[in-house]
């Protein structure tokens, strides 16, 4: 995912080098975390995606010191896409 649809989301609409740091670094953690919980890797190039979706509020929450509720608000959606993905991977796997 590009650093200006990150900020663009967060309405950061100012340039600032510190700030796109800053943005830059959540992002990085923000997709280590939405990778963790799906279990692998993730495709975030089309912003469509749920799991774009996902690692767009988890930027949110991360940029507004409310990590600790991510998990908490979003959960089911987490694990409903993590149990998504496994059923495909068992379904690409099996000789069904």
């Amino acid at each position: 995912m590009q650093l200006d649809t990150v900020k663009d989301y967060l309405d950061i609409t100012w340039q600032d080098t510190a700030t796109d740091s800053k943005v830059a670094s959540i992002l990085n953690r923000a997709e280590s975390t939405i990778k963790k919980y799906l279990g692998g890797e993730v495709d975030f190039t089309d912003e469509t995606t749920e799991e774009a979706q996902l690692l767009l509020d988890c930027c949110r929450y991360i940029w507004n010191h409310a990590f600790e509720d991510f998990e908490t608000n979003f959960g089911r959606q987490l694990y409903a896409l993590r149990a998504e993905r496994l059923v495909n991977a068992v379904e690409q796997n099996s000789d069904v």
